[in-house]
């Protein structure tokens, strides 16, 4: 009997489908057909007149007759209403002595899952006993308990993943709509209306809010029907409370119990409330939905829906806001920029930049938690000036911004100096033991509604350099009159270009000739000179972007750049220089020799590159030398050792000192040009190149003059003592690789003997003789 039951489910399986109708109610309806199961009960009992399937809420699920009759409909409920455990059916005689046999179908649990009645034909008047029919139907009843039982698991399972689809295409729409509408309107909160928004439609509540206080984010949305005045008021009327639960607790919120008071304080609502918490899990503010009393309560799906909704939202906070300060991050204040001028009702706008005057002392005197609290607390300023519609945003470190809509140039230098009167006062607000002094340089920038944002932020990043340069805690114009302004924004263009070369290679080194102008025979020197490719292929000179790369930290990339093809394309050309000597000086800046490791990286080139060390010579400006004393002197001793040579640059314009000049083992002057120019006509100026050359060789040490630019200026630097001299009198600067091809006829006129002060023809290439002719 078993057998033949467990056959009859698998094929009423397979020829039957069964299907769950999803409704608001937690029951479940059956839809498709039992009617395998009757056939079945009819064939166990052939006296069955009639059979009547019902669920445990008095849903009728299969009849084998259209109409159910008034008398089995009534005893149905009697069935559904036994308690559980208490019978397993029931035995009744209707009106006219037709049994009735009721048999409850339960759960392992006792929770009633159907009621099945089967009405029987007397036979002679007698009625069989139920636990006879009972008997005979234990099969079947076995199946088709099992049957609804399943259906039942089935059901429950495929509305639960149907909520759970829609509440992920309830996050999933949350972003994208959110994503494009920001797109459209280039406002992030946006995205925090379309959550509150959404929330509510989803999961049908009357009212929902998002509270930020700190970030000045307060979002209230009404349910469909719902006034929005009265949503207001109810975020008005519970804020604090909410706030301070979701600040003190820590945890969800969820009140389902109304409580019926006469009290203008009680709120006739159910609040499911959730903590919005930054990236350190400290809570900044709050997510609610409201329902009224009326409506269903909040459940565990709710819960935790609205908690991935918080998480949401503390998502799109970290990505809009500074976590250290609560500002906007510079994305998102470039979008509130734009969003704020296009809806502006002028065409005068401020920015502000702002730069907090050495903060890496704060740092290292105070502590980087000071630091942090002076960066927060100038945040909270810029926070909290009065200017309506403002929009301030960290940049990064110490550097904060602020755009004045509507605000005239004289409306915000007004705005900064009232934040650096401002900054002053945080000092006080630390303790006596850490009291740093705090000030700002502050940039002032006019923005027109055609002008960019962009130029405009250049422009006040300008200005406040400028305010850095002129002695800090002081607020700068931006004025295109300005020449020191207008030299700092040029270069900040070239220290672009500069990355770029840095990164393409967009550099070529050419060489210079240092040729003796004594009667002693000296090897030729040449000095390398670094030379930029502009984007049409013409090369620019040192002068048009040194400054700009030492003013942004450029130089030790360039120094190495130079170090590395120069030793490499020297190495190149190993064989000429074994045969022919030479010594090639190559410039570095106070910079590269301020970086503990540059000392490894030269070391090593020079080792890679199989020339001897004593081929290379180091120059150094002689300010750069002295501004880093320690460390110069150390580099200098290291490569010293190697056998490499140094040679201080512009000597007699920095901090001329003998004691210095005894320290650092230099064994060649460069006299300045600023001298060697007016040798012939300045009397001071022939003394100072004679006293150096004097000194020089007091010192054992050779002397080079630089700008030597005519025959004359030649011979009278050479009466007074000079060794060297380099100019375009004596050779032209010419792309490195040319130039070594000319090596020999440099070494040959260096080495030659000749009477002083000999005229000396100056070499210009290329009318120069063939590195094959005799010299």
């Amino acid at each position: 009997m078993h057998l033949l039951c467990e056959r009859w489910q698998l094929a009423r399986v397979a020829d039957a489908g069964v299907t769950v109708e999803n409704t608001n109610q937690t029951n479940t309806t059956l839809n498709g057909s039992l009617e395998p199961y009757g056939q079945l009960i009819k064939m166990l009992l052939p006296r069955a007149l009639s059979i009547d399937i019902f669920g445990p809420a008095g849903k009728k699920y299969w009849s084998s007759t259209d109409v159910v009759s008034p008398d089995i409909s009534q005893l149905i409920a009697q069935a559904r209403h036994t308690v559980a455990g208490a019978e397993e059916g029931l035995f009744r005689l209707l009106d006219d002595g037709t049994p009735v046999y009721l048999f409850r179908l339960c759960e392992d649990g006792g929770e009633l899952v159907a009621v099945l009645s089967v009405t029987c034909r007397a036979d002679n008047g007698e009625s069989r006993p139920w636990s006879f029919v009972h008997s005979l139907l234990r099969p079947a009843l076995e199946c088709l308990q099992r049957e609804l039982v399943a259906q039942e698991s089935i059901g429950a399972l495929s509305r639960s993943l149907e909520v759970r689809d829609k509440d992920l295409d309830l996050l999933l729409s949350i972003t994208s709509d959110a994503q494009a509408e920001t797109a459209q309107s280039e406002d992030d909160t946006d995205e925090l209306r379309w959550i509150v928004q959404r929330s509510i439609e989803h999961l049908g509540c009357l009212f929902g809010a998002l509270v930020i206080p700190e970030k000045g984010i307060a979002i209230c949305r009404a349910g469909h029907g719902a006034p929005a005045a009265q949503s207001s008021e109810v975020l008005t009327r519970t804020h604090r409370h909410l706030l301070t639960w979701a600040q003190l607790q820590g945890k969800t919120l969820v009140v389902n119990k109304v409580v019926a008071s006469n009290s203008p304080a009680s709120l006739p609502y159910k609040i499911l409330s959730c903590p919005v918490r930054q990236s350190s899990n400290r809570v900044v503010g709050f997510f609610a939905l409201f329902r009224t009393e009326d409506m269903e309560d909040f459940d565990h799906r709710h819960t935790r829906v609205a908690r991935l909704l918080a998480r949401k939202t503390a998502a799109v906070l970290q990505a809009n806001y500074d976590s250290a300060t609560g500002l906007l991050t510079r994305p998102a204040f470039e979008r509130h920029a734009s969003a704020t001028l296009t809806r502006a009702g002028s065409d005068q706008h401020c920015l502000v930049y702002v730069d907090i005057d050495q903060m890496h002392l704060i740092n290292e005197n105070f502590g980087m938690h000071i630091g942090d609290a002076v960066i927060a607390r100038i945040a909270d300023l810029t926070r909290r000036q009065s200017h309506p519609g403002a929009i301030s945003a960290r940049l990064a470190g110490d550097r904060l911004t602020l755009l004045l809509p509507d605000c005239d140039l004289e409306a915000g230098t007004e705005v900064a100096r009232k934040l650096c009167d401002g900054a002053r006062l945080v000092q006080a607000q630390q303790s006596k033991e850490t009291s740093p002094d705090v000030s700002l340089s502050i940039g002032v920038a006019a923005l027109h509604g055609s002008d960019k944002l962009s130029h405009a932020m250049a422009a006040a990043e300008v200005a406040c350099k400028a305010a850095k340069d002129r002695g800090r805690n002081r607020v700068e114009i931006y004025e295109e009159a300005d020449v020191s302004i207008i030299r700092r924004h040029t270069d900040i263009g070239v220290a672009a270009q500069l990355r770029d070369a840095l990164r393409t290679g967009r550099f070529r080194l050419d060489l210079q000739p240092i040729l003796p102008l004594q009667g002693a025979l000296k090897e030729p020197h040449f000095e390398l000179l670094l030379r930029m490719i502009a984007d049409d292929g013409n090369s620019i000179a040192p002068e048009k972007f040194l400054p700009a790369a030492a003013r942004y930290q450029l130089m030790p990339a360039i120094d190495r750049w130079v170090v590395e093809h120069a030793v490499q394309t020297l190495s190149e050309h190993a064989s000429l220089l074994r045969e022919h000597s030479a010594c090639f000086t190559i410039n570095l800046s106070g910079q590269s020799i301020a970086q503990p490791e540059f000392a490894d990286f030269v070391e090593g080139a020079l080792r890679r590159c199989g020339l001897p060390s004593e081929s290379f010579c180091f120059e150094l400006t002689e300010t750069a030398a002295v501004a880093n004393m320690g460390r110069a002197e150390t580099f200098m001793q290291r490569l010293r050792e190697m056998g490499c040579h140094f040679a201080l640059d512009d000597f007699g314009t920095g901090f001329s000192s003998l004691a210095y000049l005894k320290a650092l083992p230099v064994t060649m002057l460069k006299i300045d040009g600023s001298f060697v120019r007016d040798v012939i006509v300045d009397p001071r100026s022939q003394s100072m190149v004679r006293a150096i050359a004097q000194l020089a060789k007091t010192m054992c040490m050779e002397t080079v003059a630089e700008y030597v630019e005519t025959d004359e200026i030649r011979r009278r630097v050479a009466s007074l003592g000079v060794d060297y001299g380099q100019g375009f009198c004596l050779g032209k600067p010419q792309p490195l690789s040319q130039m070594l091809k000319e090596l020999p006829l440099f070494e040959a006129f260096a080495l030659s003997p000749r009477r002083e002060p000999a005229a000396v023809a100056p070499l210009d290439y290329p009318e120069v003789a063939p590195a094959a002719a005799s010299p």
